[in-house]
C-alpha cells in the first residue's frame, strides 16, 4: 500500500475470505479502499457430478455483495465427490453431458451472484478417451450458452500443451479471445513422467518462463490488452520480485493499448 509501483489491482482466493470477520476481512476491506479487487474461486466444483454446494454459494454471494469486486472467476474443474472435498482441480471429459452440467452450474452461479462470471481453462496432465470435442470448442460453447466470460490462463495452456503434445499457439489462435475478461500468468515446475517425457506441474511457485511470456505477447497481439494477473501462491518471493513480473506484463500490455 505504501509503494504499489506497477500493481494496479489485486486478486484474492475467495475461500480465504468467507469467514464472518477477523483480520483477513479487515485487511481485505483496507486493500479494497485502494485497489480494484478480483475474486477467484477454487472450491465451487463447477464440473462436479452433484449440485453446487448451496452454503458455499451463499457465502460467495455475501462476499461479492459487500466487496463489489471487479470480477469473479472459477475453474473448469471438479473437486468434490459425495460429501468429500478434494484439494485438487481435477479435469473433465469434454462431452455433451459434461457440457450441459457445467452450463447448468454456471447459470446457477451467475444467478446467485447477480453478475457475469469468468471461467478459467485448466492445466491438465491427461485427456479422457471419451471426450468428443477439444477444449477450445468446449469452452467456446460454454461461453455461448451461458453468456459467461473466460479467464485465459496462459501458463495453463503451455503446461497442458507440453504434457499432451499439442500446439499452444494453435490453441490460442482458436480461442474465443473476445470472451476473455482476464488473463493469468504463473510459474510451473518441471518434471518427467514414468516414460521420461517432460511433465510440467502448474505450481504457482516460480517466475513466469520465457516461452509463456512469448505466448502471452501473442495473445495480446491477437486479442488486445486484458487485465493480467501474476499468480504466485507458493514460495512467495520478496515484493520487488513480484513487482518486476507485473512490470514485465505491463510492458507487453502498454504498447498494444497505446496503439489501439
Amino acid at each position: 500500500m505504501a509503494d504499489p509501483g506497477p500493481v494496479a489491482w489485486l486478486e484474492i482466493h475467495a475461500e480465504n475470505y468467507l469467514g464472518a470477520g477477523g483480520r483477513p476481512l479487515a485487511q481485505l476491506r483496507a486493500l479494497a479502499d485502494h485497489f480494484p479487487v478480483s475474486v477467484h474461486g477454487v472450491g465451487l466444483s463447477i464440473g462436479g457430478e452433484g449440485p453446487l454446494d448451496a452454503d458455499h454459494l451463499a457465502r460467495l454471494a455475501h462476499l461479492c455483495d459487500w466487496l463489489q469486486p471487479a470480477s469473479f472467476s472459477e475453474h473448469l474443474a471438479w473437486s468434490t465427490h459425495d460429501a468429500g472435498f478434494l484439494n485438487d482441480l481435477l479435469p473433465l471429459p469434454y462431452t455433451s453431458a459434461t457440457l450441459a452440467r457445467v452450463c447448468d452450474h454456471i447459470d446457477a452461479v451467475q444467478e446467485a451472484l447477480g453478475r457475469r462470471m469468468l471461467l478459467e481453462n485448466p492445466s491438465t496432465y491427461l485427456a479422457f478417451a471419451d471426450s468428443t470435442m477439444d477444449e477450445v470448442t468446449f469452452l467456446s460453447e460454454i461461453a455461448r450458452r451461458t453468456g459467461c466470460g473466460l479467464l485465459l490462463d496462459v501458463n495453463n495452456v503451455f503446461v497442458s500443451a507440453t504434457n499432451q503434445g499439442w500446439d499452444a499457439r494453435a490453441y490460442i489462435d482458436a480461442f474465443p479471445l473476445d470472451a476473455v475478461g482476464e488473463i493469468h500468468l504463473g510459474g510451473h515446475d518441471e518434471d518427467t513422467d514414468d516414460h521420461g517425457r517432460p511433465l510440467l506441474i502448474d505450481s504457482h511457485g516460480r517466475a513466469v518462463v520465457d516461452p509463456v511470456w512469448t505466448l502471452y505477447a501473442h495473445v495480446i497481439a491477437q486479442g488486445g490488452p486484458r487485465p493480467t494477473l501474476i499468480e504466485w501462491d507458493n514460495d512467495v518471493p520478496p515484493l520487488p520480485e513480484l513487482m518486476a513480473e507485473a512490470a514485465r506484463a505491463a510492458a507487453i500490455l502498454t504498447p498494444v493499448g497505446a496503439a489501439r
